[in-house]
């Protein structure tokens, strides 16, 4: 679990984000949205450690990051992994070496216990047969496979996802959706998702948090978006009209 305390944080005189409260819980995918210039993407860098809130807490299962010293800090961060927006893959490693990388750099694991590591995770992608491609000889969806299998491989306890669909066809898009949901689940992992894609929140949205312009004007599961008469939320999902028909098939529903 990640427990955000009123959270602020300003870049040169502006307040980008503006007494941010909310709670991540381990084993669902929670979800943060919002148009861009919302905060959402200082909010995951803030969660990171790349940037230092100016007041608030941030705390991973009761350590509150800020009153961690060094050692303390360094060794939290062998509990988190994360996938980035371009899956930022070594083009000249293998897939192999890719999702060996953090355990060389942050282990003591022998090369025998790496192998079967790997192996193990690559199998639970669903990715058997890729271990000595390169990226360039791999597909978009399989690269962000890999990239999920690099971010699991130390068993993390928390997990941060930047637009992992971006870039993605939406079938693919799908497939890396409930992955991502299924490890989470299976591992319990706290798992924090930055992202704009309406489909994933659909999909896997457990819990999402709305920001809007920085605040936090919203928040609950997907299923409680179509009930919401919040204006903030409604008028930023369902500005399409697809979302406006599920919206009115919802609400026939109850009736």
């Amino acid at each position: 679990m990640i427990e955000i305390k009123n959270i602020e944080k300003s870049f040169d005189g502006v307040q980008v984000l503006k007494g941010i409260s909310c709670v991540f819980d381990a084993g669902k995918t929670n979800l943060i949205i919002g148009q861009s210039g919302s905060g959402k993407t200082v909010l995951l860098k803030s969660l990171l450690g790349i940037h230092t809130p100016d007041s608030g807490t941030i705390s991973f299962d009761g350590r509150i990051y800020s009153e961690l010293d060094p050692d303390e800090k360094r060794a939290l961060r062998t509990e988190i992994g994360m996938v980035f927006q371009g899956s930022a893959l070594f083009d000249s490693m293998t897939v192999q070496e890719n999702v060996g990388f953090p355990l060389r750099m942050f282990t003591q694991k022998t090369d025998a216990e790496i192998k079967e590591r790997v192996d193990f995770v690559l199998d639970r992608v669903h990715l058997e047969g890729a271990h000595q491609k390169k990226p360039s000889e791999i597909s978009g969806g399989m690269q962000k496979r890999v990239a999920i299998a690099r971010a699991i491989v130390n068993n993390p306890k928390y997990l941060f996802c930047d637009e992992p669909n971006s870039g993605l066809d939406p079938k693919t898009a799908i497939v890396i959706d409930n992955l991502i949901q299924e490890i989470t689940q299976e591992y319990n992992i706290t798992t924090v998702i930055n992202t704009h894609d309406m489909n994933s929140v659909m999909e896997i949205g457990e819990k999402i948090v709305f920001l809007k312009k920085g605040v936090l004007a919203w928040k609950g599961t997907k299923d409680e978006i179509f009930k919401t008469d919040n204006e903030a939320i409604v008028d930023f999902v369902y500005s399409s009209n697809l979302f406006k028909k599920i919206r009115k098939a919802q609400n026939n529903d109850l009736l």
